[in-house]
């Protein structure tokens, strides 16, 4: 069955991919309209979400950015198919690194690096770094239900030269790569909600204490990786620009809490900017009420 629904879907996605930008645009317009009007996905959440964070805000201003939103996320989803066909050129056009001279320093400094980036504005065009350093681009993902749709999404976020892992691989892999010859570049949007059996670290995230994952931190950590934050900002329909942020070149005198509560600071000066371009959709304060697991840390 699920062989079935990919050989059905597939040439649909092939076929958006190809769309010339104006019509590619017009067609996410389109199912914003029913997703937003019709189908009603995740409203409610999102309603949930924008309402719990920004108590300050009225119901107009909070219907206001969920409709951005949705707006928002519509492209970028569709982007992501986009990128079936997209050219290496085109691509380096429309999601622009602000300060690639800081990725040449880092090349020539030498050493791996963690990059920590959020569900904010374009994070699945960010492997275009990939072919503008001269960093192995390794990106971090979750795997889908449905194995073809599952390889496919691969093969987008592997379309530039990136090594993409699971998250259950993430620890293995990334100490195997200390041993090995090249320059390692770690990218994870660590900014959404662990299983509670897993929730070891709380803190602050939009004025709300929930936990947060600390994988990434831990590894930073351990194995000594300068680790940055990729800030992405959306310039307009179809493009974006990213700015390599330092947290820290001494990870390995930082406590992981520490670095993960300096990352979190970075998104929430993002999202209070421009709320829109968040994936309210997720549900991130769910485990805001829970009972915090024995042994984890409050901070």
């Amino acid at each position: 069955m699920q062989l079935i629904v990919y050989r059905l879907v597939y040439p649909l996605l092939w076929t958006i991919s190809k769309l010339p930008w104006p019509l590619f645009y017009a067609f996410s317009t389109g199912i914003y309209l029913l997703l937003y009007y019709c189908i009603g996905y995740r409203k409610k959440t999102v309603l949930e979400n924008l309402t719990l964070v920004f108590p300050e805000k009225s119901s107009g201003e909070i219907k206001k950015i969920r409709k951005y939103f949705y707006k928002h996320m519509c492209d970028m989803f569709l982007e992501m198919i986009k990128s079936i066909s997209i050219s290496n050129d085109e691509m380096k056009k429309r999601f622009r690194v602000t300060n690639l001279d800081k990725f040449h320093k880092l090349e020539d400094k030498g050493g791996n690096i963690m990059i920590l980036m959020a569900h904010y504005a374009s994070y699945e065009w960010a492997n275009v770094i990939d072919i503008q350093t001269g960093f192995q681009a390794v990106g971090i993902y979750k795997p889908i239900g449905n194995k073809y749709f599952d390889r496919l999404v691969l093969r987008i976020r592997a379309r530039f030269g990136s090594r993409v892992i699971t998250t259950k691989e993430t620890m293995e892999e990334i100490t195997k790569d200390q041993t090995r010859d090249g320059l390692f570049l770690y990218g994870i949007a660590a900014d959404q909600s662990p299983k509670i059996n897993k929730a070891m670290y709380w803190t602050d995230f939009m004025g709300i204490k929930v936990p947060a994952f600390i994988g990434a931190a831990v590894l930073s950590s351990r194995l000594g990786l300068s680790t940055y934050y990729l800030r992405v900002e959306k310039v307009k329909r179809g493009y974006y620009e990213a700015t390599l942020e330092t947290i820290t070149e001494e990870a390995q005198n930082k406590d992981p809490n520490w670095i993960v509560k300096e990352y979190l600071k970075q998104i929430e000066n993002q999202i209070r900017k421009n709320p829109q371009y968040y994936l309210w959709s997720h549900k991130r304060w769910k485990h805001r009420n829970a009972t915090i697991p024995e042994g984890a840390t409050v901070d």
